[in-house]
């Protein structure tokens, strides 16, 4: 029997200790425009999230702001009771005031809500990885972590994560709490977050970049990643997250779509070994 496709990714521990499969699924598109109420189509966002198991993914990333609550309803609807090696993964920290619209809370007594009405629902005991979505300048990082720390210490988590954060922040929030995962902005158009990537690679922190296909005009037709995909026989996108997979071995992509056929082309991208010259090849595309 042939092994789900995700498999083909590999597998990390987060935290050290919780294994999922690299190639993973966001749930973000899975919502109304501008990530604000239902989906067009229910049904077929309950179909991808099955699909997406079928295929072997363990990791699904969500928040409690897709929609907002409207992602992780979805995955309970579509998924409970979960197999037991899939992983959740949610976010607290940012509020929603309409379509395309996030201001940050970190209020410690925020965050927990936000934690118990996850746990809802989700309908979980406990959430897998807890990850701050983003850092409020107007309460102490210490207090934000700490809160998650507590958490987790009563048992409503497993990991902690952050999002959107630098090299500085994510060594202050370890002084206060072991940081599992950083999820940043990071693809072959933006780079930016290239320095924590290398922190996490050498800490073994998980790293999750989101928007990972944002291949933007590399990918148009005679552009540089379009002559790489002719040669290779690989769409740009499933270029995009095999180079994303073989950058670094903490790299765990999130793909989101409300497509059952592009959700099946992602995945599929697991199952491919860029050689060291295709490797450089796209990486040259990055660079330039």
């Amino acid at each position: 029997m042939t092994a789900p496709a995700a498999t083909h990714s590999g597998t990390f521990l987060i935290g050290g200790e919780l294994p999922v499969n690299r190639l993973g699924f966001g749930s973000m598109q899975l919502t109304g425009k501008g990530v604000w109420g239902e989906p067009e189509d229910p049904d077929a966002a309950v179909a991808v999230l099955r699909r997406a198991v079928e295929l072997g993914v363990t990791l699904i990333d969500t928040a409690d702001s897709y929609g907002p609550v409207v992602a992780e309803s979805l995955i309970r609807q579509a998924l409970h009771p979960y197999p037991d090696d899939l992983v959740i993964a949610t976010k607290a920290g940012l509020t929603r005031q309409g379509p395309g619209k996030w201001t940050p809370v970190g209020r410690p007594a925020y965050l927990r809500q936000q934690c118990e009405m996850s746990l809802r629902h989700l309908g979980l005991e406990r959430i897998g990885l807890f990850q701050l979505h983003r850092i409020d300048s107007e309460v102490p990082l210490e207090d934000q972590v700490g809160e998650l720390k507590a958490l987790q210490e009563e048992g409503k988590i497993a990991h902690i994560g952050l999002s959107e954060v630098s090299v500085q922040q994510l060594e202050a929030a370890r002084r206060v709490a072991e940081i599992a995962t950083v999820q940043n902005l990071y693809n072959l158009t933006n780079t930016s977050a290239e320095a924590l990537l290398d922190h996490c690679s050498e800490a073994g922190i998980g790293f999750i970049p989101w928007f990972p296909l944002a291949t933007g005009k590399l990918s148009a037709p005679g552009g540089p990643l379009d002559d790489i995909s002719e040669r290779t026989g690989h769409s740009p996108s499933q270029l995009a997250l095999a180079w994303l997979l073989k950058r670094s071995p903490v790299m765990l992509p999130i793909p989101g779509t409300s497509s059952v056929a592009h959700l099946e082309e992602n995945i599929a991208a697991a199952e491919i070994v860029l050689s060291d010259d295709d490797f450089a090849a796209v990486s040259a595309v990055a660079e330039g």
